[in-house]
């Protein structure tokens, strides 16, 4: 194929304008850092108990996304059942609500006075300021990025190969696992990726759902937010910290999304 056409020139300073947007707090949070005893800071025992936490939890509602978040795109991309529109709206809103009315919903469904949280109780299991909680509020946030990305790949994939297939005698099922997913293999690999770094950086609807409890609940952006006050070279730590992870993360994913194209 033939090179793309180039650009016109005054994109060139409006991008320049965005990356630096971006480019510049971080470069701020760099120069900021004690390299020297950044190892220190961030092995200490508070952070590596908020970053094991971190890790397990962010995994945990990842794999959460998955499993609910690929039947909701699909359903939202190729579904015509009444209602339908509304659930998309709905189940989009946490990309647009601040994290903390989250956490409130949250606390009002699953707390102890909650719409289940009081039948929870009463049955002996508690969400609340829990571990569970955690998990509950980095789905609560991370679940959107996954519907997104399913349903707009699908919205832009040809579905002949599916009609194909049931012309040919395959099941739904059958169809859905050898020709729709394999198609959408790298929408899901982004949107699996989405997910974890929007819940390993969720704070809103964690502190306010599930509290900060150290070992149980605080979380590394928990922990930063702490330590910024009585020890803000451990928060700057562990602030690059989180920034590498997502670096590695993304730019692992665009290096293999590149390379498969």
């Amino acid at each position: 194929m033939s090179a793309a056409p180039p650009l016109p020139r005054w994109l060139i300073p409006l991008a320049a304008l965005g990356a630096a947007v971006i480019l510049l707090p971080l470069l701020g949070l760099l120069i900021r850092a004690d390299l020297s005893s950044f190892l220190r800071l961030i092995t200490e025992e508070s952070a590596l108990v908020a970053l094991r936490l971190s890790l397990q939890t962010s995994l945990t509602a990842t794999a959460a996304c998955v499993l609910v978040g690929i039947p909701l795109g699909l359903l939202c991309a190729r579904s015509s059942r009444p209602g339908m529109g509304l659930l998309r709206t709905g189940v989009l809103l946490p990309l647009v609500l601040p994290p903390v009315v989250g956490g409130i919903a949250l606390l009002y469904t699953f707390g102890r006075l909650g719409i289940l949280g009081a039948s929870l109780e009463a049955a002996g299991v508690q969400i609340a300021f829990t571990s569970v909680a955690v998990v509950l509020a980095q789905t609560f946030v991370s679940l959107p990025f996954m519907v997104l990305s399913v349903e707009g790949a699908l919205r832009s994939h040809d579905a002949r190969y599916e009609r194909v297939a049931a012309s040919l005698g395959a099941t739904p099922t059958y169809t859905l696992r050898r020709v729709t997913l394999p198609v959408l293999a790298p929408a899901l690999m982004t949107g699996t990726v989405l997910c974890f770094a929007r819940a390993l950086g969720e704070f809103g609807a964690t502190i306010t759902f599930a509290g900060s409890l150290q070992g149980t609940t605080r979380t590394v952006p928990l922990e930063v937010y702490l330590l910024r006050e009585t020890d803000p070279e451990g928060a700057v730590a562990l602030s690059l910290l989180l920034v590498l992870i997502a670096a590695v993360v993304v730019g692992a994913t665009y290096a293999r999304s590149r390379g498969g194209r």
